[in-house]
């Protein structure tokens, strides 16, 4: 769905964002993990998307990052974008999210949140805007107000972020 062919309602919501949450594993990464010969763990980033997140900084909308793993690649991505709000290893994406409410001044419909899988089903109910991959699970995808066209690692993240700008423009 491209932004002209977006409903009312979801351009509100959009235009309503200030900030974007993203989940990693299926979102900003492919979901896959490398492990070498050594041990080490590897994940790959998209540099498109990487764009995508930087150009949402530069229209004044803040992006944190909200995952159940916690992972060094992940956190040097987010250090190379400017991404400081990083929710990392948590048991539950909503509370944790709540738990970052309770810090900050900001109405949670004002926030939108990008994940893949069940435990963002409930944040998914608490934000004012969610999207996600087609090959999210079905949950996840009935309950998103925007499905992208890509996959997860591969411009997902960098479509939505595209999609944001658009209708704010």
């Amino acid at each position: 769905m491209s932004a002209t062919n977006l409903s009312q309602i979801v351009r509100q919501k959009i235009k309503n964002l200030s900030w974007m949450f993203f989940d990693v594993d299926g979102i900003l990464t492919d979901g896959s993990l490398f492990f070498s010969d050594k041990g080490e763990t590897l994940k790959k980033f998209n540099v498109l998307d990487g764009h995508g997140i930087k150009q949402l900084f530069n229209y004044g909308i803040n992006v944190g990052l909200i995952s159940s793993r916690d992972h060094l690649a992940t956190r040097l991505r987010a250090q190379e974008l400017g991404i400081s709000v990083l929710m990392l290893q948590v048991e539950s994406k909503l509370d944790a999210f709540e738990e970052w409410l309770k810090d900050v001044n900001v109405d949670p419909a004002r926030c939108g949140h990008m994940g893949d899988d069940i435990p963002d089903l409930e944040l998914f109910e608490k934000v004012g805007f969610s999207a996600t991959v087609p090959n999210a699970c079905e949950e996840i995808k009935n309950a998103a107000d925007f499905i992208t066209v890509k996959q997860g690692g591969n411009g997902a993240v960098r479509e939505i972020c595209d999609l944001i700008i658009k209708v704010n423009e």
